[in-house]
C-alpha cells in the first residue's frame, strides 16, 4: 500500500518523532511524503542521518522536539528508552507546554503510560495511548492499524497525522483501552507466529514441496497474517533483516503475561508459545526476526536449515534495547 498524499491540518502540521527505529522511521517517512513538516530525534546517529536524507529536521533531544512541534509521536522499544524520552533531563516532559498532544505508539505496561499522561497533564499537555497492530514490514507499506485511546476530541484533532501512516485508525475509548487492545492483538500474534512455524516445519518434515505448501496454506481456511507475512521468511530461513526483533518482542510477551496474570485469565496457548521465543533467545537469535521460532522448531524436528545458529560470543550482550 503506498502512502497517500494528505492535506496536513493547519493546526497540527508540525509533527515530531521521538524514536526513529523500524516503526518511527517508517511512519515519519510516510508523513514527509504526505507533506507534513516533520522533526525528529533518536540517540542513534545512523537513524538520524536516514531521517535527514528523507527531508526530516533532526533535533538534539526529545525535549527540543516537544518544544517546537504541535504533535509528537513516540515510538520507543524499551523501558529505558521510554523513561529517557519522557522523564529524562532532556525528555519530553521537560519542555512540554499547554496544548501539546503526544501520541504514543509504543507497546508499554499501562502504568508507565499513565505516569507519563499524568506528568504531561500538569502542564496542560495531552498524552494519547495509540499503539499499533502490524509488523515493521507492514509499517513500511502503511498497512498498520492504530488503536487510539484518550479524550475523543484530542484523538480527532490528530487523526490526520495518524491516518498519514496507518490504513485504519480505531478509536478504542478512554485512555488505556488502546493498550489493552494491543496486548490482545499481540497475544494472537504470539500464538499465530508459532502456529505458522509449527505447520511449516510439519509440512517440510512430511516432504511437501515448500512453495506449493505455503501458497496452498495461505489460500486456505487455516491462513493467518503471520503465515502470510512471516511464512516466506520461515521457508527461506531469512531472519537477519528483522521487522520485529526477538529481544524487543520478549518485552511485549512479558507485558502480555503480566496483564493476563493480573486479570487471573488463563492463557494456555500463549503460555505454550512463549517457550519457543525463549528458546530462540537462548540460541542467540535476539536480533533476528521473530520468525526465527521456526528455526528452533526445524532444529527440534531435524529438518535441514540453511542458517546456522548466530554466534552468541560474536554478538556479545545483545539484550540491551533502545528506541524503536
Amino acid at each position: 500500500m503506498s502512502a497517500a498524499k494528505a492535506s496536513p491540518g493547519r493546526d497540527h502540521s508540525r509533527v515530531g518523532f521521538v524514536g526513529l527505529g523500524i516503526i518511527g522511521s517508517a511512519f515519519s517517512k510516510h508523513l514527509l511524503a504526505a507533506g507534513f513538516e516533520v522533526g525528529g530525534f533518536d540517540p542513534e546517529s545512523a537513524r538520524m542521518r536516514l531521517f535527514r536524507s528523507r527531508g526530516g529536521r533532526t533535533r538534539s533531544s526529545a525535549a527540543a522536539v516537544a518544544a517546537e512541534c504541535d504533535v509528537v509521536v513516540t515510538a520507543l522499544a524499551s523501558f529505558a528508552a521510554y523513561e529517557a524520552a519522557y522523564f529524562g533531563s532532556r525528555g519530553i516532559v521537560a519542555r512540554a507546554r499547554r496544548g501539546l498532544i503526544v501520541a504514543d505508539v509504543s507497546t508499554m505496561p499501562l502504568e508507565r503510560k499513565l505516569a507519563a499522561r499524568d506528568r504531561l497533564a500538569r502542564v496542560g499537555a495531552t498524552l494519547l495511548d495509540c499503539p499499533i497492530s502490524g509488523t515493521g514490514a507492514q509499517a513500511e507499506t502503511r498497512d498498520v492499524a492504530v488503536y487510539a485511546s484518550g479524550p475523543a476530541a484530542r484523538v480527532e484533532a490528530v487523526r490526520p497525522v495518524l491516518e498519514g501512516f496507518a490504513r485504519k485508525v480505531w478509536y478504542a475509548g478512554e485512555f488505556g483501552a488502546g493498550s489493552k487492545l494491543k496486548f490482545i492483538a499481540n497475544h494472537l500474534v504470539t500464538i499465530h507466529n508459532v502456529a505458522a512455524a509449527e505447520a511449516i516445519t510439519l509440512g517440510l518434515k512430511s516432504g511437501l514441496e515448500p512453495k506449493l505448501m505455503l501458497a496452498a496454506l495461505s489460500n486456505g481456511a487455516g491462513s493467518s497474517r503471520m503465515l502470510e507475512v512471516r511464512g516466506p521468511l520461515m521457508l527461506a530461513d531469512r531472519y537477519d533483516e528483522p521487522t520485529m526483533k526477538c529481544d524487543v518482542y520478549q518485552k511485549d510477551i512479558d507485558i502480555i503475561g503480566e496483564f493476563a496474570a493480573r486479570l487471573r485469565c488463563p492463557t494456555p496457548l500463549f503460555d505454550a508459545s512463549r517457550a519457543l521465543y525463549s528458546a530462540a533467545l537462548g540460541q542467540g537469535r535476539d536480533k533476528q526476526d521473530t520468525a526465527a521460532v521456526c528455526a528452533v522448531l526445524k532444529e527440534m524436528a531435524g529438518v535441514a536449515t540453511a542458517v546456522a545458529r548466530p554466534s552468541s560470543f560474536a554478538r556479545g550482550n545483545t539484550r540491551k534495547r533502545g528506541m524503536g
